[in-house]
């Protein structure tokens, strides 16, 4: 039961309840390896992740209890696309800075907490964007800094840096553009937390499959989170963590006053836990993106 009740301490942090990386699965889903031509967006992701449960170190078993919990974030990205070429993309930089409101009720490890700030911020230098006939295609380059509190539980930060190389593609199954299929890959590379704690690894793929109906996107998504390298350091275990969910997406453009609106609904299937406890639960997304 300590070790459980140490594991909580960094168990939901910077946009997710997961125990490793920054990255939240689901924010992205159809067509999300296409970069927009040049220009300045804005886009603001409205996150609420419904905690069900929670699965215990290296396993894929519910720990016993009620142990529920929401995250409410709010993610600011600005994206910005010159109309400079390299290596044949366009190349742009962005940001990220989200404000995150998180509240736990997990009745095992007796944590009762809710906790609102800014999370920790990513920047960008490097975003490429290529596009074919029938294709899209990114790659991306940033890092997730340690600028959050992270001292309780429920707070926003991780407490730790990580670098995240970001690559994926889009295809066109049809000449008018209307049948989509997506992937988008990133991989983060984790620093080592004060008291010598490092998260291993970890990949994120995000897909979708879409459909134009008249000026109405609609298709269905999913997302896989996957460690891909041992944590190290006290309380670390020879087990990986993992997430996947299925779900659907809607987008729909308003032209006229050069915004999208996107919404996403995505059910967990499957958790399990590395070093320290997953959870396991529901995501609901909805997008605005301007363009200036």
């Amino acid at each position: 039961m300590k070790k459980i009740i140490f594991a909580m301490a960094t168990l939901v942090v910077a946009l997710s309840a997961s125990a490793g990386g920054h990255y939240v699965p689901g924010v992205e889903g159809i067509q999300a390896a296409s970069v927009p031509p040049p220009g300045t967006y804005y886009l603001g992701y409205l996150v609420d992740y419904n905690i069900e449960k929670l699965k215990a170190p290296g396993t894929r078993n519910d720990i016993p209890g009620s142990n529920t919990g929401t995250v409410v974030a709010l993610a600011n990205r600005v994206v910005w696309i010159s109309n400079t070429k390299f290596l044949g993309a366009d190349f742009g930089m962005e940001t990220i800075v989200p404000v995150l409101r998180t509240s736990l009720t997990f009745n095992t490890p007796g944590i009762s907490e809710s906790t609102t700030g800014i999370g920790d911020v990513y920047l960008g230098p490097v975003v490429l964007g290529w596009h074919g006939a029938n294709w899209d295609a990114v790659a991306a380059a940033g890092i997730w800094l340690d600028n959050a509190t992270h001292s309780t539980p429920a707070a926003p930060g991780k407490g730790y840096k990580s670098t995240m190389l970001t690559g994926g593609a889009t295809y066109y199954f049809d000449a008018d553009k209307k049948i989509s299929g997506s992937a988008l890959m990133r991989f983060e590379t984790n620093s080592e937390k004060s008291g010598g704690f490092k998260p291993g690894n970890q990949v994120t793929v995000e897909w979708g499959i879409a459909k134009m109906l008249q000026t109405v996107q609609v298709g269905v998504v999913g997302y896989d989170q996957i460690q891909v390298s041992n944590d190290s350091g006290p309380g670390a275990s020879g087990n990986n963590s993992s997430r996947h969910a299925i779900g659907a997406e809607v987008v729909l453009p308003i032209l006229s006053a050069g915004v999208f609106l996107k919404a996403a609904a995505y059910k967990e299937y499957r958790s399990e836990a590395g070093s320290n406890p997953e959870t396991i639960g529901n995501l609901f997304r909805f997008t605005v993106v301007k363009a200036f």
